[in-house]
């Protein structure tokens, strides 16, 4: 039985967690079961109000519709957090005049994060980066310690879209959390002290996510089966997949490239497969259950995660654990997730001709070469990345300093 522990985590997110956000959802999971409360404030008010882990729900209040409604609301929410929190308010308000916004600017931060002073909390966790843009001052303001993760967009191209949003955040005492060795770097090349950073990398189900791995040879004699697991995004280089995967077909190899995930790209990738003249090829399966994402697994050989951008990807630590041939590219926390020769293949991206060499060059690796590397991959998942091992950080992460 664990041991209680009084500590209560308020965690902000946009909403709460979908079957397939399996990262909140074990967090939330592993915390609770370290004796830790959970609380989730949702700044979507849409969503459901309750979850299925226990969680109590917080929603923000939605500021949409005619500006006459919305300024009867803001004035309804404005003497509710007076009454109701005045300490607070008066705290919140002065702290941002402090720091220079106007009295009207003042007023609106603190309608907007009305909703975050309902409940005492001792640690107010903002799951990714821009979600704590504009709430800087509510931890301070309802006396509870500030943590921010950082999980790879939020960090690298939230700032690309809102120039020096994060200019007040990292003057303010913020423990934060990455996923990756090099996401911490970027953070201290910024300015912020190693200390308050925590490097904390994703985790998966190691004991959903194995298969018993048999003597399976790659060697071009059958179509070589790859898949990737991605939104259909732009920033996860899956057009310069098809790119190399054309190359290929250039060569003669027979190939299967299944795609599971959907997105606002879809139409943009379906029609780039049909002008590279790989569409027979190619299959777009959509969003998938976790079962059926395993099963099709199991039936591949290779595994393809060529991003753009990547915070580092569980789905890549799944296709490892799973015995999968991996090939990723460099960006951000992919050349932490695999080892480049060791545990799969580090490409640079944006390169399709080099992706396509790598892959050539899986096939005429001896059988012996292969399962060498598919053993070093399963093994380094199942010691490294497991769900147990990252809880038990988090709990770390949340004591006092």
């Amino acid at each position: 039985m664990k041991e209680r522990n009084s500590k209560r985590i308020g965690l902000v997110l946009s909403a709460v967690p979908g079957y397939s956000e399996t990262f909140f959802r074990n967090k939330i999971a592993g915390l609770q079961a370290h004796g830790i409360e959970v609380v989730l404030f949702v700044t979507d008010a849409s969503g459901p109000s309750t979850t299925a882990f226990g969680c109590r729900v917080i929603p923000g209040r939605p500021f949409k519709g005619a500006v006459w409604y919305q300024m009867l609301l803001s004035i309804w929410v404005l003497f509710g957090v007076l009454l109701k929190h005045p300490r607070r308010s008066v705290r919140h308000f002065t702290l941002d005049r402090a720091t220079g916004f106007s009295v009207f600017s003042c007023v609106k931060r603190l309608v907007t994060n009305a909703f975050l002073f309902s409940t005492s909390v001792d640690w107010l966790h903002f799951g990714f980066g821009m979600l704590a843009v504009g709430r800087e001052h509510v931890a301070a303001s309802i006396g509870a310690d500030m943590a921010v993760s950082f999980r790879g967009f939020d960090l690298y191209l939230s700032p690309l879209k809102h120039p020096g949003c994060y200019d007040l955040l990292f003057k303010k005492a913020v423990r934060y959390h990455v996923l990756s060795q090099e996401m911490q770097a970027d953070l201290i090349a910024l300015g912020i002290s190693k200390a308050c950073i925590h490097v904390i990398p994703p985790a998966i189900d190691v004991a959903f996510f194995n298969k018993e791995l048999v003597t399976c040879v790659v060697d071009g004699s059958a179509p070589l089966r790859l898949v990737s697991v991605a939104r259909l995004h732009w920033k996860k280089g899956l057009e310069y997949t098809l790119e190399a995967l054309a190359i290929l077909q250039q060569q003669g190899i027979a190939f299967e490239y299944t795609i599971i995930g959907s997105g606002s790209e879809r139409e943009r990738l379906v029609f780039a497969a049909h002008q590279l003249g790989i569409s027979a090829s190619v299959i777009f399966a959509g969003k998938m259950a976790p079962e059926a994402v395993k099963a099709t697994l199991s039936q591949s050989d290779v595994y393809v995660q060529y991003s753009i951008q990547e915070g580092f990807c569980n789905a890549v630590l799944e296709a490892q654990a799973m015995g999968l041939l991996c090939v990723v590219s460099d960006a951000e926390g992919l050349a932490e997730n695999v080892l480049d020769g060791n545990t799969g293949w580090v490409v640079p991206k944006r390169q399709p001709a080099l992706l396509a060499r790598h892959l050539v060059d899986i096939l005429n690796l001896s059988g012996s070469q292969q399962m060498a590397i598919r053993h070093r991959a399963q093994a380094r998942v199942q010691a490294t990345f497991y769900l147990e091992q990252q809880q038990a950080a988090f709990v770390t992460f949340y004591q006092a300093s």
